[in-house]
């Protein structure tokens, strides 16, 4: 990537005008400015349309009916004018230099179409560190991107040819659309890591979609029976999602049962039998 190279920054949102104000501006102060930014609105009824037409006309703004976050960003995506894409969450933040960062590390490392960060978490108001869990890495990262989601989407610059491999978020998946499209991404291409903190990501607040479901990981199984049946893994590949997609299944399972989901335990317990199998078998799915 040269210094050159353009830049779409897609930002998305749903009724968070108060927000959504801190988003724009700390892409509007970057150091290196992009060449567009794009407003997706994903149908907010709360005045965000006046807010951000009126305070940044230089935004090109789009609405469109609540149809999810992974819906919201695909809008983004195809009306983009440039090959180097970069996301915002309305409820997150870049520093001035993000953009500037990753686009002499790009220029460094030419052969890479992806480029992700380190982040700042602050949760209700306080900086918080993020668990062991959630360390980031560079490289060949599909098996560190299988117990959850490692890379952020407000941190990432991704080139359109890596949408054109793997494809677009899923508009299916209403949480984790982000793990099921890292695990796509990463399957097929290496990512670059830059252990900056560039991004502040703000949680704790009443409208976050993590917080809006229970049994998250069930998402998470959908994402890796999703990749398992897409024949594109390699034989390692296959093996450690299926070891993962186990241990998933054991903790909703769980779940279900503190829960008296009797359909769930059921449903989930016989698939994970089928998966069991396929691994302890060695079935020829796994021994291509």
């Amino acid at each position: 990537m040269s210094k050159d190279g353009r830049i779409s920054v897609i930002i998305t949102t749903y009724n968070r005008k108060e927000c959504v104000q801190k988003a724009v501006l700390s892409v509007l102060s970057q150091t290196r400015l992009p060449d567009e930014v794009l407003l997706i609105d994903d149908g907010s009824t709360d005045g965000t349309e006046s807010v951000v037409t009126q305070a940044f006309p230089q935004v090109r703004y789009f609405w469109q009916e609540n149809r999810g976050i992974g819906a919201a960003r695909n809008a983004g995506i195809e009306n983009a004018s440039h090959e180097w894409i970069a996301f915002l969450d309305s409820d997150d933040a870049w520093l001035s230099k993000k953009l500037e960062n990753q686009i002499n590390a790009l220029e460094t490392h030419p052969n890479y179409l992806v480029c992700h960060t380190n982040e700042i978490w602050i949760r209700r108001g306080r900086r918080v560190n993020p668990r062991k869990v959630h360390q980031k890495f560079g490289g060949h990262i599909f098996e560190k991107c299988l117990p959850l989601c490692v890379v952020s989407p407000s941190s990432v610059l991704i080139h359109r040819q890596v949408f054109e491999t793997v494809g677009l978020f899923d508009p299916n998946f209403l949480v984790c659309e982000d793990y099921d499209l890292w695990l796509r991404m990463s399957s097929r291409f290496p990512v670059l890591y830059l252990d900056q903190p560039l991004i502040v990501k703000y949680g704790g607040h009443a409208d976050q979609l993590s917080r809006k479901y229970w049994g998250m990981d069930r998402f998470r199984i959908a994402a890796l029976e999703k990749i398992l049946a897409n024949g594109r893994l390699n034989k390692t590949q296959r093996t450690s999602a299926v070891q993962m997609l186990l241990k998933k299944m054991d903790i909703y399972i769980q779940g279900a049962r503190k829960r008296g989901k009797k359909d769930e335990i059921l449903l989930y317990s016989e698939k994970r039998k089928q998966y069991e199998c396929l691994l302890t078998a060695n079935d020829s799915l796994f021994s291509k």
